[in-house]
């Protein structure tokens, strides 16, 4: 019987990007790491570090100061007033995942998942051989996971949204994140929170879990909105009665997050730097939107992060095949529905804006040449 660590699936995207990279003059569309650089504050925090000599292990849950100023954060942007000691520092929200799926997950209650999501998920509980659950979702309900969807569901250990969503782009709204929080604590099964998009929110305001309930797991980082990709720092905030379990199993597979990038992430809360940020991403995502919205299906109207999620169905019904012609006829890189999962995926394509306008001019050109010659 095959185990279901033999399930993980390559992260298809990835591919396409290592193929895209080899084409100097390819248009990309298809990764969601931002262009822009960080604060030149972060940079040169960064630097300083090393000259200083401070990259000697920092404790594992991560440096004092930082996780002083991300509850400063909270409190300033949500409200909330959340503890620096139920905040660890990660590397980069892949390590979050991995202790929170450990901890709070087992073969008997495993991990609820919306079909499509970020495809990581399910290969972090392949990982952990666990076989997680999946809901499909769809137009019909937004793209969001309801609370009334997981009542024929059993042996659930936690539930698992991102808003704003990765691939779609969609918000969740304040009712639906409410009552699935509520939901989850009614039953008995922990709540997780992916919050790295926010920041990236053009319409309407992103709502913390930590804004209803302190028994909830959010998850966020500094590679998407701070523009720190490569610098791989996230964090997690937990209960209280998680975070000894969770430092433990941090001092043991970790030891700590990357030193420099801790002290160079002290300065990422530019807050004139991050409004431009955002700026820049909103110009981006209404030209796409609007360009393309001629072109394809558009589900849902992406009011964060920096996607969109575009149904290609009039044109064919195999995104891989698809995004692979795309990019070896016309050199424009996107991301194939099916790396998202099984729902109605081979219908969608994602398309990233994390390119300058002019870039994603030329790639919706060559995208309208390309669907002619289909």
């Amino acid at each position: 019987m095959e185990r279901p660590i033999e399930k993980i699936t390559p992260f298809i995207v990835m591919d396409i990007l290592a193929r895209a990279r080899q084409m100097p003059d390819a248009v990309h569309m298809e990764v969601g790491e931002p262009d822009l650089p960080p604060s030149e504050r972060v940079t040169e925090a960064y630097i300083k570090a090393i000259k200083d000599r401070r990259f000697f292990y920092t404790p594992a849950k991560g440096l004092p100061e930082l996780r002083e100023r991300i509850a400063e954060y909270y409190s300033r942007e949500y409200r909330v007033n959340v503890s620096p000691e139920r905040i660890i520092i990660t590397p980069g929200t892949s390590g979050a995942f991995l202790v929170v799926f450990a901890l709070l997950t087992n073969e008997d209650r495993t991990l609820v998942l919306t079909d499509p999501s970020y495809p990581c998920y399910k290969n972090f509980m392949y990982f952990l051989n666990r076989e997680p659950l999946f809901v499909p979702v769809s137009r019909d309900t937004d793209y969001e996971l309801r609370a009334e969807m997981l009542d024929a569901l059993q042996g659930i250990g936690a539930v698992m949204i991102s808003s704003p969503s990765n691939p779609t782009g969609g918000l969740y709204s304040e009712e639906t994140l409410k009552n699935l929080i509520f939901y989850a604590e009614e039953h008995g099964y922990w709540f997780i929170s992916d919050e790295i998009y926010h920041g990236l929110v053009y319409e309407g305001r992103a709502r913390s879990a930590l804004e209803y309930s302190d028994n909830v797991v959010v998850i966020n980082s500094f590679s998407k909105y701070f523009c720190m990709p490569g610098f791989r720092i996230g964090w997690m905030i937990l209960p209280e009665a998680l975070v000894r379990k969770a430092e433990v199993v941090v001092q043991n597979i970790f030891i700590a997050a990357n030193t420099p990038a801790q002290y160079a992430a002290l300065e990422a809360f530019d807050a004139p730097y991050l409004l431009k940020v955002r700026e820049t991403f909103k110009e981006r995502r209404d030209y796409l939107y609007n360009a393309l919205r001629g072109i394809f299906e558009i589900d849902v109207f992406p009011e964060g992060a920096f996607y969109i999620w575009a149904d290609i169905s009039r044109y064919s019904n195999d995104s891989l095949s698809f995004a692979e012609r795309l990019l070896a006829e016309s050199k424009v890189a996107v991301t194939p529905g099916v790396d998202f999962g099984s729902n109605e995926t081979a219908n969608h394509i994602r398309l990233a804006y994390t390119r300058s306008i002019s870039e994603l001019q030329e790639g919706v050109e060559r995208i309208k040449a390309f669907i002619e010659r289909l």
